[in-house]
């Protein structure tokens, strides 16, 4: 499974176009679902392609180790993240947003407030690393067993490199086709996003 996270400014569409864009639904080994819309559609060696883009807006949840650590963890592991995801769901349901387990990355449905420039942030520790700070918007922090953790969004669009099967359904990429792709994902990546263009 591939994924993409690039500067990408999304044209702006009228309603009846977005309507055009087609939708479909990606399914994890664990039955979870995570429903895309179709930016482009790729063939290569016969098999088709796609890059997809979550319809609700994805994020990532960083724990600290320790206090002395600047660079935050970013967490991925599955039973950390079913232990923490009611209090997370709780802190994101204050501003409106409804925390969901999707495949491929946990999303939330509803409007994102305003990016806030780390200009503007009083609290200069809240985001210390630059690299956090161009590319991820801060939404909320939160404790759990007195670990602290912080609730990013990606301010790149998340895109999804996924295949078509027989069926016309997106599945995700195994290791093995991934490694297979790999040498040739720089070259399709330019082609996919040449074609956003």
């Amino acid at each position: 499974m591939a994924e993409f996270n690039r500067d990408w400014e999304d044209p702006e569409m009228d309603d009846e176009m977005e309507e055009d864009v087609p939708t479909v639904t990606l399914t994890d080994e664990a039955g979870r679902t995570l429903t895309c819309t179709v930016e482009h559609t790729l063939e290569v060696e016969e098999q088709e392609y796609v890059l997809l883009l979550p319809i609700d807006s994805p994020i990532e949840i960083f724990a600290w180790e320790d206090e002395e650590d600047e660079d935050p963890i970013l967490v991925d592991d599955d039973d950390e993240i079913d232990e923490i995801f009611p209090t997370a769901k709780v802190v994101l349901e204050e501003q409106n947003l409804v925390l969901k387990r999707t495949a491929v990355t946990l999303t939330v449905e509803g409007e994102l407030p305003d990016f806030v420039d780390d200009e503007e942030f009083e609290d200069e520790e809240e985001l210390e690393d630059e690299e956090y700070e161009e590319e991820l918007q801060l939404l909320a922090r939160f404790y759990h067993e007195e670990q602290e953790y912080a609730i990013y969004t990606p301010l790149d669009p998340f895109f999804i490199f996924a295949r078509l099967d027989a069926s016309g359904q997106p599945q995700l990429l195994s290791q093995e086709e991934f490694k297979k792709l790999e040498p040739m994902l720089p070259m399709l990546e330019d082609q996919l996003f040449d074609a956003l263009d």
